[in-house]
């Protein structure tokens, strides 16, 4: 029986460059001997759906074309499930993307590493909300500064990538105050002021701010990465060095790893894998081994 590929695509990535290259895929794909189902998603519940529909159909691989937040609902449909999760990046971060290996070459060379089927376990974070809804993130969870500058860059109208998020750091920073954090990781406690938090499963996020730059997606663990209460001329000096995650040995950081992160506070809301996903309290535990990560590389 020829290999079943899913393909879930989000049309609208990288201005509409999603389309095309699924388009290229699918029928390199079926060139070479694959069936092929195409599956489109106009908004992030529609995405989902679609590949939790995808999945029901225990297919060889779902094959992710577009951004981080598509894959980060294509990974809710095979978390546990033995579906491979391939990543062709179409948008603006990317950061899953390049943690797992940026696919290279033709649309050929792209069809032929899926068909190999080549596969590494990779640990996914359970995240609970406050209502008690739970959900999976791959990447990194940010609350606090960074989040509120993701939560401006989305706010805009035109996606300029890093020079975007850059805009959005600098339009934050005229009114943001340290917030009051209680952390837990494994138990222990982080209890003062902080200018953010984040969790990282892979050390990026931001299109490749390497934020937690330690983090390894099949160790079993989460890296924490909290920056304490700073002037904002300080923070203006220590912010930058996440572009190449020089900033972990600064006074003012803050590192833990650990199994289980819960935070608690007024931090606003919370992103993860780029996505919204809401406002504390909310505990990540790491579920190791969750996903079969398909490598597009070769």
């Amino acid at each position: 029986m020829p290999p079943h590929i899913a393909l879930l695509v989000n049309p609208n990535s990288g201005r509409r460059r999603a389309a095309v290259v699924a388009v290229r895929l699918k029928e390199a794909l079926r060139e070479a001997g694959a069936r092929v189902h195409v599956y489109t998603g106009r908004s992030a519940a529609d995405s989902r759906r679609m590949a939790r529909l995808a999945a029901s159909d225990r297919p060889d691989a779902l094959v992710a074309v577009g951004g981080d937040g598509l894959v980060h609902q294509a990974l809710q449909a095979v978390v546990g499930t033995g579906v491979p999760l391939a990543v062709v990046p179409t948008g603006t971060g990317n950061d899953i993307a390049r943690a797992f290996g940026r696919p290279r070459g033709s649309a050929r060379d792209v069809a032929e590493a899926v068909l190999r089927g080549r596969t590494r376990p990779a640990d996914a974070v359970r995240l609970t909300l406050a209502d008690g809804t739970q959900r999976y993130f791959l990447s990194v969870l940010a609350c606090g500064f960074d989040a509120r500058v993701n939560e401006r860059v989305n706010g805009f109208r035109h996606r300029i990538g890093r020079a975007g998020y850059v805009a959005g750091i600098l339009a934050e920073l005229r009114s943001f105050h340290p917030i009051d954090y209680d952390i837990e990781v494994d138990g222990r406690r982080i209890a003062e002021p902080g200018m953010l938090v984040a969790v990282g499963n892979t050390s990026a996020y931001g299109g490749g701010m390497h934020v937690c730059p330690d983090a390894v997606p099949d160790d079993g663990l989460l890296d924490v990465v909290f920056v304490r209460q700073a002037p904002i001329g300080r923070f203006l000096s220590v912010f930058p060095r996440v572009f190449n995650g020089s900033h972990t040995g600064l006074d003012e950081v803050v590192v833990e790893r650990g199994r289980t992160v819960t935070i608690r506070g007024a931090a606003g809301v919370a992103y993860a894998d780029g996505e919204r996903v809401g406002e504390p309290p909310l505990v990540c535990e790491v579920t190791p081994k969750a996903v079969e990560m398909l490598e597009l590389t070769s």
